[in-house]
């Protein structure tokens, strides 16, 4: 009898032992390395669960061990990593616990699409179109057709997406990051027409959003903002017409072959500033935040005119004569 128990013991023991030893042997299978040798991307599919996911790193040979990952979900379900739908960058030495906690926080690989200030809306179009890895649903739409799935039927599109750069994931469609753009528009002209001058020409936000693309396509350099502002409010006031050519070549589309003529000059179109009064129609580019703080804020001052000096800025004069000594100083001679 005590034999028995003296055998029962040692066989409890030994089987304790090998549970252990099978318990800390699994346990370490989370600390080795993945089957990765270099830098690979690994997608989580939308809709795809735990079990999936371990499956499909099995099949692409990412992952060795995938029978200690299925007797995770059954022993300790806690510890499965919440997932979201999207690529993950794993790297050489990188463990299973390592994988759980970048999975477990969603840290999927993002992408860049940069707009950049004075872009049309032709251009951000074409952007989209080649961006890496994002889902295109525009193909094909007018853009019209554009502007109803966002809801603006009717509004044209020129304008009221801002320029940035916009991070995405892989699975992100061209239609969210359009309705993004178009937030972020539609809150930082909220937020600039609210401090807008009091003895401002502009009457709605939306003119507001035409004089700042007009800035944007007249200098990129920051100190003539507010100048060239203060230009076109004064010469709003005075009932001049506006006369700067990027409406001009706007409003001549792809007609336009890099030179504007004196015909060009005179012919009618909707954004010719020179045949019109007042501002065109719509935007003619994608204006940036310091042009939308430009158009409600004008300089103040007396000048009327300016020039371009050939090197990004301008000469401003004040008369009509200083204007045409300016313009046969830098533009005839050149």
């Amino acid at each position: 009898m005590k034999r028995a128990v003296k055998w029962l013991v040692i066989l409890l023991v030994l089987a304790g032992l090998a549970l252990w030893g099978g318990y800390r042997y699994w346990e370490s299978r989370f600390d080795a390395p993945l089957a990765v040798s270099s830098e690979t991307l690994f997608e989580v599919p939308e809709g795809a669960g735990y079990h999936r996911v371990v499956s499909k790193l099995e099949g692409e040979g990412l992952l060795n061990d995938g029978w200690a990952y299925r007797l995770l979900a059954r022993l300790k379900p806690e510890r499965i990593p919440s997932l979201r739908p999207g690529e993950y960058r794993l790297e050489p030495s990188m463990t299973g616990l390592e994988m759980f906690a970048m999975l477990d926080a969603h840290q999927v690989v993002t992408y860049a699409l940069t707009i950049p200030e004075g872009w049309t809306f032709a251009q951000m179009r074409e952007a989209l179109e080649g961006a890496e890895k994002l889902d295109r649903q525009l193909s094909g739409l007018s853009n019209d057709e554009v502007m109803a799935l966002l809801g603006r039927e009717g509004e044209h599109p020129e304008g009221r997406f801002f320029p940035d750069t916009y991070r995405y994931h892989k699975g992100v469609s061209d239609i969210e990051i359009l309705r993004l753009a178009l937030s972020n528009m539609e809150e930082r002209l909220t937020a600039v027409w609210a401090e807008r001058d009091e003895d401002i020409t502009l009457e709605t936000p939306y003119e507001a959003l035409i004089m700042a693309s007009l800035i944007e396509r007249e200098t990129g350099a920051p100190q003539e903002r507010r100048e060239i502002a203060g230009v076109f409010k004064r010469r709003m006031q005075q009932g001049m017409r506006l006369q700067t050519d990027p409406t001009v070549i706007y409003g001549m589309g792809e007609a336009y072959a890099g030179k504007i003529t004196r015909a060009d000059l005179r012919e009618p179109t909707p954004y010719n500033t020179y045949v019109i009064d007042g501002l065109p129609p719509t935007p003619i580019a994608l204006p940036g935040l310091a042009a939308l703080e430009a158009a409600v804020n004008p300089a103040e001052g007396d000048t009327l005119y300016f020039v371009s000096r050939g090197d990004g800025t301008h000469h401003f004069s004040k008369t009509l004569r200083e204007h045409n000594n300016a313009v046969n100083r830098y533009i005839r001679n050149r």
